[in-house]
Order: structure tokens, then C-alpha cells, then sequence
């Protein structure tokens, strides 16, 4: 059984995943992810993946602000797309080839577990382009930006897609597509 390919993403009810500079904060300084339901979503996720792959803007977010301290993801292999490929550390691998590329490779590894998709739109639009995509779980966060970076970008081609699940978790509402 061939590994599947998860886009696992938050984005704004105006479909944006950051502000314009890139700053992430409406996603931690908010209050919709408190309730009654405890929000496992991400906990369902990890459980069935091994393999973290995202854009180098996003790994600096996650790294360098998000989590500061304790890289979150470090149980998994992380790709981490870049045009200025360094060093691995650890399980980190910076790497400069096109995306498709590296999936379809990982898509053949033998593993049993998938591979998700964290972001951003230079990562994502290729993979829909191509069709790598096997799921989508969007969560719509009850914010309004105004303007921001989409997370479907002007270079991202004309698809439809089957929903499979809507669930709403306290104030997020997650959505899943497949192709």
C-alpha cells in the first residue's frame, strides 16, 4: 500500500495561512482552539506519519518562533525546501530539488506510515498541480485577515475534490478532501 500524501494546514476563514510578512500570531494569541472538545485533530495526524516535508519560511516560523526551544517534529524526518541547502541536522534535511521529485521518492520508500505536508504555497501549489496530494484536511479558523499569503497561491491550477468529512472542534471548523 502506497504511503499517502496528507496537506494538514490551518488557514483563515478568508483563506490565508499567514499575514503578508509571514507572521503566524492570529493562530496563537486566539482564543477559538479553548471549548469543551479537547481539538485532536494533530494527534489523530501523527499517529499514521513519519515524514514532516514544508518550505523553508515555514520551517524558520516553526523553528525559530512557534516553538523556539523544542523543534516539535523531531520524531519524524523532516524535508525542509530550500534554495540554500545546508547541512542536515539530525533528522532535518535541507534540501534543493523540486518537490514533486521528492515526494513520488518517498511515496516509493517502504514505510508504512505518511507523509504530511505542512506548508507553505511554493510547496503546495506544485504538489496539486501534480496531482501528489492523496488528502486534505483544511482547519478554517474563525478569522478574518483581509490579506495575507493564501494558501492557494495564483500558481496553484484548476482542481475539484470530494469532501469527506466536516467536523467542527470549538471554534475551528476542519474539513477534509480527497481527489
Amino acid at each position: 500500500m502506497a504511503r499517502k500524501v496528507i496537506l494538514f494546514i490551518a488557514e483563515t476563514l478568508d483563506g490565508y495561512i499567514a499575514e503578508e510578512n509571514g507572521n503566524i500570531d492570529y493562530l496563537i494569541d486566539n482564543d477559538f482552539t479553548s471549548g469543551e472538545t479537547k481539538d485532536r485533530e494533530y494527534e489523530r495526524l501523527v499517529k499514521h506519519i513519519d515524514t514532516v516535508v514544508m518550505g523553508r519560511k515555514t520551517y524558520d516560523q516553526v523553528a525559530n518562533k512557534l516553538s523556539p526551544n523544542d523543534y516539535p517534529y523531531d520524531s519524524f524526518e523532516n524535508y525542509i525546501m530550500t534554495r540554500h541547502p545546508g547541512d542536515d541536522v539530525g533528522n532535518i534535511h535541507f534540501i534543493d530539488e523540486d518537490v514533486e521529485d521528492l515526494i513520488r521518492g518517498l511515496k516509493q520508500e517502504a514505510s508504512k506510515k505518511d507523509i504530511w505536508i505542512v506548508g507553505g504555497s511554493s510547496v503546495i501549489a506544485p504538489l496539486v498541480n501534480s496531482d501528489l496530494i492523496d488528502v486534505y484536511q483544511i482547519g478554517i479558523v474563525p478569522i478574518v485577515l483581509g490579506k495575507g499569503i493564501p494558501l492557494f497561491s495564483d500558481k496553484t491550477n484548476f482542481k475539484e475534490f470530494n469532501l469527506v468529512t466536516a467536523k467542527k472542534v470549538n471554534g475551528i471548523a476542519y474539513l477534509t478532501y480527497e481527489k
